[in-house]
């Protein structure tokens, strides 16, 4: 039921930006939250996935690349810096 109620909610919200012929992978969204939510703080998860999609929107928008490597290459980006911060902990 709660995937059903993110479909949606995420549907709303592409029609609300006029943006419905988006897609977005809700399942490599929240990865990427709880990634950022445990490699950091719970409050990172909703900015990582901020930033991530507004970069993944600036390649797109500058035609740069089209929307999914835009957003695979955003959340690679991300896990690569998160990656690097646990590395960085753990030597120190």
């Amino acid at each position: 039921m709660q995937e059903a109620q993110l479909e949606q909610w995420v549907s709303e919200l592409l029609a609300a930006f006029e943006l419905t012929d988006t897609q977005v992978d809700i399942d490599q969204v929240l990865s990427l939250a709880g990634v950022a939510a445990h490699t950091i703080v719970r409050p990172a998860a909703p900015l990582t996935t901020y930033l991530a999609g507004y970069a993944a929107g600036m390649a797109v928008g500058s035609g740069k690349a089209s929307e999914k490597p835009a957003m695979d290459s955003a959340d690679t980006l991300v896990r690569a810096v998160l990656a690097a911060r646990t590395a960085d902990a753990d030597n120190a």
